[in-house]
């Protein structure tokens, strides 16, 4: 799959994602990876601090959980925003494929 449509989407399935809850870092990871088994790791968690940077999502500390303290991640009022126009241009977009017939 093209590396730009990969991208769209994916970030579009991690705003989704944190529009159901707050999520540890690595959790969504995981869940995420099953999705996409060809995305690395480190893709997963620059995209996330990419929404933190735009202010589509917060990082806070959680519990200890006997090691570092969690990093987790939610959505805000601008990334729930995001995440509709995302879905909008998603929905217009498989319109146009159907269109053609594809």
């Amino acid at each position: 799959m093209d590396a730009q449509i990969k991208k769209g989407i994916l970030e579009m399935c991690l705003l989704y994602k944190l529009s159901q809850k707050d999520y540890y870092g690595y959790s969504l990871m995981r869940e995420m990876k099953i999705i996409f088994p060809e995305v690395n790791d480190s893709t997963f968690y620059a995209v996330l601090r990419r929404l933190k940077k735009e202010g589509a999502a917060e990082m806070y500390y959680g519990e200890e959980s006997g090691g570092p303290r969690r990093k987790y991640y939610k959505l805000t009022e601008h990334g729930l925003e995001v995440l509709h126009k995302y879905i909008y241009d998603w929905n217009k977009l498989k319109e146009i494929v159907t269109q053609l017939g594809i």
